[in-house]
């Protein structure tokens, strides 16, 4: 018998279980079980579980999201980590979420909305031809928003740490690409994990590269941008906006000036979220693969972080 520890939260349980039940109906499912029976944990961050070395027969632990920041550096976990790969509902929000907010952006449709029309100035913005996008990561997520956005026409650069190939799209890479990838960039979309190696990456410096005027559009993860140096930029009008769903502390407090910014839009960390439906398929998915002695997919490089 299969035993699979929920450990993602009691507030998610009666929205999973039927889901998780009806994918896996010969296995053992639920919110406590002795550590030294469990086969695989269902977790999510801030998860009640945080050592996992009672837990001796474990095989892997499956996470409910894409983000594993919050545990890929806890020592006590041995097993194999999988992130949430989903591209029936996560990645597929993500791709309407950059896209929206990309053509929003491009045809600058802040202006018409929720503003009185003055006067009958019929200045159109440029074709998406003219309109550079760059993609911070080029990992499931951003190679998907890429191709969508590409598709529309933009002319799209990606950038990401270590070589990838995505057809249609200028990748770049390393020190030197990223350079080049900002440099373009009239509307910027950062879809990169957070690491050591990417935190404040969007500094005053790599801001001041953006052309003049740029746009922001952060789903990927707060801790990316320098919020100083965010507000600095669109307060000098080197950016013309920064639209953030994901930020440093969440929620995002009251008093924070994001929430208040008049070039600034929040959106309460919705850009990606784990549908159950799709994504109780793709713990299945993997369980059935553990229990099969095949590989796991989605496996995290706990080296890399992500």
């Amino acid at each position: 018998m299969t035993n699979i520890l929920f450990a993602a939260g009691a507030q998610r349980w009666t929205t999973y279980e039927p889901l998780l039940r009806a994918e896996l109906p010969d296995a053992t499912i639920a919110c406590d079980l002795p550590p030294e029976e469990v086969d695989y944990i269902v977790y999510a961050p801030g998860s009640e579980v945080q050592d996992f070395t009672p837990f001796t027969r474990l095989k892997a632990v499956l996470n409910l999201w894409a983000g594993v920041e919050n545990v890929t550096g806890n020592d006590t976990l041995k097993v194999p980590l999988a992130r949430m790969v989903d591209t029936e509902g996560l990645t597929q929000g993500m791709v309407e979420y950059v896209t929206g907010h990309v053509l929003r952006h491009h045809l600058g449709m802040d202006r018409f909305i929720n503003q009185p029309l003055e006067g009958w100035g019929q200045e159109a913005p440029p074709l998406s031809a003219d309109r550079p996008v760059t993609i911070l990561g080029l990992g499931t997520l951003g190679s998907a928003c890429a191709a969508a956005i590409a598709a529309l026409g933009f002319p799209v650069t990606g950038w990401s740490r270590t070589p990838r190939d995505v057809p249609g799209i200028t990748c770049l890479h390393g020190a030197d690409g990223l350079d080049t990838a900002l440099r373009s960039a009239e509307i910027l979309v950062l879809l990169l994990p957070h690491t050591p190696a990417t935190r404040n990456l969007m500094d005053a410096a790599a801001i001041a590269k953006l052309p003049k005027g740029a746009a922001i559009v952060n789903p990927g993860r707060g801790q990316l941008i320098d919020d100083d140096a965010l507000l600095a930029a669109l307060d000098s009008g080197q950016l013309s906006h920064a639209t953030l769903d994901v930020f440093r502390t969440e929620p995002l407090p009251e008093d924070h000036p994001f929430r208040s910014h008049p070039k600034v839009t929040p959106t309460p960390h919705i850009a990606a979220f784990t549908r159950a439906e799709t994504a109780a398929r793709v713990i299945a998915g993997n369980v059935r693969r553990g229990e099969a002695g095949e590989p796991f997919e989605h496996l995290v490089d706990r080296d890399a972080g992500y």
